[in-house]
């Protein structure tokens, strides 16, 4: 493989299942299928020569069954900031391309997808803080997300849970939070104090760099 390529930021997602998501322990969905978006910043990041500095990306996704059992529905965002080189490059890798087989979370959505609709190119506000379990994503027209800290029902205090995943191919410790999240793209979502999940993302064309 000739492409060479690393991602260093935060990420945050949101998808239908209960708090903690089975998935990050091999069970099966809440629901019995997956919806998700997932977003990030790259505080620094390259593809070759061409620099993904400051970029922000999301990724719509939805399975009408388990995610293993494929079929599903894809489609990415990028932040329209982005040089035409830019767009190429981030491309490729949110869809899994120029990736050691199995090695990234986009490798393997990527292989499980039966439709791949065309990347959107928009506006992204977007602001992560994974020690404090926040975040907002604003896409105008089509993305408004909002996490936040779990509260102990009966203090009203925040909550704070971690899952650690030393093999895991999207992160290695991802905080735990609640997320609300209305999506009207091509792949239409719609949460309500769901699963939400705050991590460092760092990694290359070869998997996590721990």
């Amino acid at each position: 493989m000739s492409d060479r390529w690393m991602l260093r930021g935060v990420e945050y997602g949101n998808c239908n299942c209960a708090w903690g998501c089975p998935c990050q322990f091999n069970a099966p969905t809440t629901h019995g299928h997956c919806e998700a978006i997932v977003t990030g910043h790259i505080e620094e990041g390259h593809f070759n020569d061409t620099r993904l500095d400051g970029l922000n990306w999301a990724l719509l996704l939805q399975w009408p069954g388990e995610i293993a059992d494929g079929n599903g529905k894809q489609q990415a965002i990028i932040d329209e900031s982005a040089a035409a080189d830019q767009r190429e490059a981030l491309g490729k890798i949110l869809h899994g391309e120029a990736t050691a087989p199995g090695a990234t979370h986009f490798f393997v959505y990527n292989s499980t997808m039966s439709e791949v609709l065309d990347t959107l190119y928009a506006p992204i506000e977007l602001s992560i803080d994974v020690e404090a379990r926040k975040a907002r994503v604003s896409i105008p027209g089509i993305v408004e997300s909002q996490g936040s800290p779990i509260l102990d029902p009966n203090s009203g205090a925040e909550s704070r849970s971690r899952i650690h995943l030393p093999n895991g191919f999207e992160y290695t410790v991802a905080e735990m939070g609640t997320a609300t999240s209305t999506i009207t793209a091509g792949i239409k979502l719609d949460f309500a104090d769901s699963y939400g999940q705050f991590n460092l993302l760092h990694m290359n064309q070869d998997g996590v760099i721990r």
